[in-house]
């Protein structure tokens, strides 16, 4: 077995309005075990007392930074600032493919709600900043945990080689 070294600073996960309770346990599952940081952009579509989001993540909460922004304009002053290069925005569209992109310590990982994905006002605003994760053609797109996991040790990949 080989262990994960933490990366300095962290990758930083973002979840822009979020639905699905089951689906951000397992994001911020994903985020302990990796130490990344887990942003969850308003509004979401539960509560974060909610059973079924303790639920999927389980023991793991008490391992994960997970920090809370009202909507995106609050997320992007607090915490993207000038530095849209930071950003990395996954969709299922278009955008450069997930294994060419190459990321640095401290990226934010952005993935959209489960049904919608990313607001397209977003994807306009950087249209170099998106990324997808290969697929077969034909086919619409992962589960919100799964994508957020592949995304996330893609990432971790390219920071070591």
């Amino acid at each position: 077995m080989s262990d994960l070294l933490p990366v300095a600073p962290p990758l930083e996960v973002v979840l822009v309005a979020p639905q699905i309770p089951p689906n951000t346990g397992n994001v911020a599952r994903t985020c302990a075990v990796t130490g990344c940081r887990l942003h969850l952009v308003g509004p979401l579509g539960f509560s974060l007392d909610g059973k079924e989001l303790r639920r999927a993540g389980l023991d793991y909460w008490d391992d994960v930074e997970v920090v809370v922004h009202p909507d995106w304009p609050a997320f992007e002053a607090r915490v993207v600032g000038g530095r849209p290069e930071r950003l990395h925005l996954f969709t299922a569209r278009d955008g450069q493919g997930l294994f060419e992109r190459r990321f640095a310590p401290g990226d934010l990982l952005v993935f959209g709600q489960e049904q919608l994905g990313l607001p397209p006002a977003l994807l306009a605003a950087w249209p170099d900043r998106r990324v997808a994760i290969p697929m077969l053609p034909g086919q619409r797109s992962l589960n919100l945990a799964v994508a957020a996991g592949v995304g996330v040790y893609a990432a971790i990949r390219s920071l070591s080689v």
